[in-house]
């Protein structure tokens, strides 16, 4: 992954961390693949908390996507979808 797009993704999941960290959980970018999917781990709380699927896409995706727009989708690598 490039260093920049690196750097903009850490700066877009800074701005959703302090509301995972209140919770008690928080965000680790895993790989970010060719067709612009971006893999994430959820971490702490946010790992096995029942709300982390929504969490992860009304929170963690969409700040993703609307600072970089050509992330396709964000998935993380740790949560079972029910």
């Amino acid at each position: 992954m490039q260093a920049e797009l690196r750097e903009q993704i850490e700066f877009a999941l800074d701005t959703i961390r302090p509301y995972l960290e209140a919770d008690g959980g928080n965000v680790r970018i895993v790989e970010l693949t060719e067709d612009r999917v971006l893999k994430i781990e959820m971490l702490g709380s946010c790992g096995s908390c029942p709300m982390s699927s929504m969490t992860l896409k009304a929170g963690v995706e969409d700040a993703i996507k609307r600072a970089i727009p050509e992330i396709t989708r964000v998935e993380a690598i740790n949560l079972t979808m029910a």
